[in-house]
C-alpha cells in the first residue's frame, strides 16, 4: 500500500511554487540581441562595460524558473510556453536564448513576462531553431534590470546561459574575469559562468569540447545553483548542472525537455527523470546522458507525473490561497492514506530499523517559519505519546549554536519543498554528529529527504499560494504520524490505543470540512474591523502554536504586526499592549481535555476584555463558558487535546486572508517580499 501511494502520489506536490513579483522594481524597457550583440546598439557596445564591486555573501533566494528544450519544435514555441507556465513561481525579469546554425539571438526584458513577449513579436524570424533556453528571474545580485536578467551570454558571442542559486565565489571569479580584460556588462553573479565557458572551450585542455568546457567550469564554481549551456557550435545540444537547487528532465518522442519543476514541459510528455546532487545532463533530441562533476556516468530515477496543470489553476476561487484553504480536508485525508497498514504506522521510505526507533533518546525537530509551527505542535504529540524530549528548533540556527545530539537522537527536518537551505544544512548537521534524520516532506524526490534516513511524504498537492494553508495542515498530521510510529516502536502506546489515535485522526478531514463553513462569518469579522494596524494572538497548551501560525498569517498577508502569546504570560508584559477595540484572537482549548487550563484561558478572555479589546473566540462546539466574553465567538467541531490545532488553523487562514482585503492587499497570493521557497542560505 505504502509503495501504491509512493507511484500515484509522489509527484503531485512537485511544483516548486509561488515567489512573490517585486513591485515597482520593473522596468518596462528590454534588451534585445543577437549572437552576443544588442541588435540596437553599435558593435562597440560590445565593449562597454565596467565591473562594480560587491560584496558577494549567502542569500536568501527563491527558485527562479528554468527550462530547456531540444528537439523536433520550434524551440521559441516551447521556451515561451514554458516560462508562461512557470509565472506563478514569481519572478522579476524573464529571457530566452534560440541556438541554430552556428549563431544564437537572445531576448531579454525586465518586468513581466508580456514585455519579454512583445519584444519577440518585432522580430521574430530571428527566433528560429530547434534549441533553447528560458529564464524567469528573481533578483539576487543586482537590482531587477535588462542586463541583470537572463540569459547571460559570453565576450565573444559563442556561450548563453541561465541560471538560479548563487554562486558564492563570484566576486573572486569576477576580478580573474576583470584582469584578463573581460568587461561584464551586468551585476550578477551569474555572468561569469557563460565567459568562463568561452574561455575553457576556445584555449587549453579542453579547447573544442563542450563537455570537459563544461566540467571546468563547474571545478571553478562555488555554491547552490543550477545552470544551463549553450554553445553555438553545438547548436542541437543543452549541458545543464544541478548542486542544491532543482533541475528536472521531460523526456518526449525526439525532444528533451529540462525544467525547474515539471510545469515547464507536462504539456508535452509526463515522463520525468529526477537528478541526484552534483548532476550534469547533455541533452538532445535523441534523449540525455548523466554525469558526476567529474565526468563518472550516474543513473536518474524515472518517475511518471500524474497530475495535470488544472491541479494548479484557481478552480473558480478568487485566490490560490482561497481554493487552497478550501482543499485542506483532501491535503490531510491523502497524508494520511497508506499509512496504517494491518494495524501498524508506516513511513513511505525507510532505512530507520525497529531497533533504531527505540533506540533514540531525544528528538529535535528543525524547520523554517510554518514548518516550524508543525513542529511545536509535533512536540507536545511526540512528548505526550512517546514520553521522550523533543526539542524544536529554528533551523537556520540549529547548526550555530552547537547542539548536543548523536547516535541516539532523531531529527525530525520538516520542509514543504525539500529543498530549503537552512533545513538542508541542519540535517547535513546532523548526520556529521552520528544522528538519524526522518524528512517530513511535500515534494518527492527533493534534496532532503534524499539526505535522510526515512522520509513521510505530506501529500498536499502544489501549494501556488506563498502562505502556507494546507501545506501546513498535511505537516501536523505527518508529524503526528511520525508520533505514532516512535509510540508504536517504543511501546509507549499499546496497539489498540494506537488504532483509537488513529481512528480520530481519520475523522479529522470531514471535521476540517465542517470548518470551512466558517468562512463568510469570518468575511463578515474582517468587514466590522476595517483596515486594522495590530492584532493580538492568544493560546495555551496546543493553542500557543496555532496562535502563533495565526499571527504569521497576518504578518505574511496584511502586512501588519501581529504577535502570538502564550496566553499565562499576559500579565507578564502583553497586557500592556491591551487598548480599547484592540483585535484579540483567543484559541480556547476543550473544557473535556484539562479543564483548568480551560478556566484560566477564560479569565484571561475576561481580563481582557475588561480592558476594552475585542475578542475573537475560537472554541469547541457546546463550550458556553467563553460566550459572554467573546464579540465574535466562531465554533470548531469538538476534538482531542493534540487534534485541535488542525481545526482551529483553519478560521485564522480565513481571517488573515479577509483582513489582507481589508487593509489593502489585493493579492493574497504572493505577500510582498516573499519566497515559497528559500533555496540557499
Amino acid at each position: 500500500m505504502a509503495e501504491y501511494r509512493k507511484v500515484t502520489h509522489q509527484f503531485s506536490a512537485f511544483v516548486q511554487v509561488s515567489l512573490q513579483n517585486l513591485r515597482g522594481w520593473f522596468s518596462e524597457s528590454s534588451t534585445y540581441t543577437a549572437g552576443g550583440r544588442d541588435l540596437r546598439q553599435p558593435e562597440e557596445s560590445l565593449h562597454h562595460g565596467y565591473l562594480k564591486v560587491i560584496a558577494f555573501a549567502r542569500y536568501s533566494v527563491p527558485m527562479c524558473g528554468i527550462v530547456g528544450y531540444v528537439g523536433h519544435q520550434q524551440a521559441l514555441d516551447v521556451i515561451t510556453e514554458a516560462l508562461r507556465r512557470m509565472e506563478y513561481r514569481g519572478y522579476d525579469s524573464s529571457g530566452l536564448t534560440i541556438v541554430e546554425d552556428g549563431t544564437y539571438a537572445t531576448a531579454k526584458a525586465a518586468g513581466k513576462l508580456q514585455h519579454l513577449l512583445d519584444k519577440l513579436d518585432e522580430n521574430p524570424e530571428s527566433f528560429s531553431g530547434h534549441t533553447g533556453i528560458g529564464h524567469t528571474r528573481w533578483a539576487t545580485h543586482g537590482r531587477p534590470t535588462d542586463a541583470n536578467a537572463h540569459p547571460h551570454n559570453s565576450f565573444d558571442g559563442t556561450v548563453s546561459i541561465v541560471h538560479n542559486g548563487i554562486i558564492e565565489n563570484a566576486g573572486a571569479l569576477r576580478a580573474a574575469l576583470t584582469e584578463q580584460g573581460i568587461s561584464l556588462r551586468s551585476d550578477t553573479d551569474s555572468e561569469v559562468a557563460a565567459h568562463l565557458l568561452a574561455l575553457a572551450y576556445n584555449d587549453g585542455p579542453t579547447a573544442g569540447d563542450f563537455k570537459a568546457s563544461v566540467l571546468a567550469v563547474l571545478a571553478q564554481l562555488e555554491g547552490a545553483f543550477t545552470i544551463l549551456f549553450v554553445h553555438v557550435n553545438h547548436p542541437g545540444e543543452i549541458y545543464a548542472a544541478r548542486r542544491n537547487t532543482p533541475l528536472i528532465i521531460g523526456v518526449g518522442q525526439g525532444e528533451t525537455f529540462l525544467g525547474s519543476d515539471v510545469a515547464a514541459f507536462i504539456e508535452y510528455t509526463r515522463d520525468a527523470v529526477e537528478l541526484g546532487q552534483d548532476t550534469v545532463v547533455h541533452a538532445t533530441a535523441e534523449g540525455y546522458s548523466l554525469c558526476d562533476f567529474a565526468g563518472n556516468p550516474v543513473e536518474g530515477k524515472a518517475f511518471t507525473i500524474d497530475w495535470d496543470l488544472a491541479a494548479a489553476e484557481k478552480g473558480g476561487y478568487d485566490s490560490f490561497m482561497m481554493k487552497e484553504i478550501n482543499e485542506q480536508p483532501a491535503a490531510v485525508r491523502d497524508t494520511l492514506t497508506g499509512h496504517f497498514v494491518d494495524g501498524r504506522i508506516v513511513l513511505d521510505e525507510q532505512d530507520l530499523t525497529g531497533a533504531d526507533m527505540r533506540s533514540f533518546d531525544k528528538v529535535f525537530v528543525v524547520a523554517c517559519g510554518s514548518a516550524y509551527h508543525s513542529g511545536l505542535l509535533a512536540k507536545y504529540a511526540i512528548e505526550h505519546w512517546v514520553r521522550i524530549p523533543v526539542e524544536i528548533e529554528v533551523a537556520s540556527e540549529f547548526r550555530y549554536r552547537d547542539p548536543v545530539l548523536d547516535k541516539r537522537t532523531l531529527v525530525v527536518a520538516v520542509s514543504q519543498s525539500g529543498e530549503t537551505a537552512d533545513t538542508l544544512e541542519a540535517v547535513r548537521h546532523a548526520k556529521e554528529q552520528g544522528a538519524k534524520v526522518l524528512a517530513v516532506c511535500n515534494t518527492f524526490g527533493a534534496q532532503i529527504p534524499r539526505e535522510s534516513d526515512a522520509v513521510l511524504y505530506t501529500h498536499a498537492g502544489p501549494e501556488i499560494g506563498v502562505a502556507s494553508t494546507k501545506a501546513f495542515l498535511a505537516q501536523v498530521a505527518a508529524n503526528y504520524i511520525v508520533g505514532l510510529a516512535l509510540a508504536q516502536e517504543r511501546g509507549t502506546k499499546y496497539p489498540d490505543e494506537v488504532l483509537d489515535i488513529w481512528t480520530e485522526l481519520e475523522a479529522i478531514p470531514e471535521k476540517v470540512q465542517q470548518v470551512l463553513a466558517c468562512e463568510e462569518q469570518c468575511l463578515a469579522i474582517a468587514k466590522e474591523l476595517g483596515a486594522i494596524r495590530t492584532m493580538l494572538f492568544l493560546g495555551r497548551g496546543v493553542g500557543y502554536p496555532v496562535a502563533l501560525e495565526g499571527a504569521l498569517k497576518l504578518k505574511e498577508l496584511a502586512y501588519i504586526h501581529a504577535e502570538g502569546f502564550p496566553a499565562g504570560e499576559l500579565k507578564h508584559g502583553p497586557i500592556a499592549l491591551i487598548e480599547d477595540d484592540l483585535p484579540v484572537v483567543v484559541v480556547v482549548p476543550s473544557p473535556r481535555g484539562r479543564e483548568v487550563l480551560h478556566s484560566k484561558i477564560v479569565s484571561n478572555i475576561q481580563e481582557i476584555r475588561a480592558r476594552g479589546a475585542k475578542t475573537i473566540v475560537i472554541a469547541e462546539e457546546g463550550d458556553t463558558a467563553v460566550e459572554p466574553y467573546a464579540n465574535w465567538l466562531i465554533r470548531i467541531p469538538q476534538a482531542s487535546t493534540i487534534m485541535q490545532p488542525l481545526l482551529a488553523t483553519v478560521p485564522l487562514q480565513f481571517l488573515a486572508a479577509e483582513i489582507a482585503q481589508q487593509c489593502g492587499n489585493e493579492d493574497i497570493d504572493k505577500p510582498r517580499n516573499l519566497a515559497k521557497s528559500v533555496t540557499v542560505e
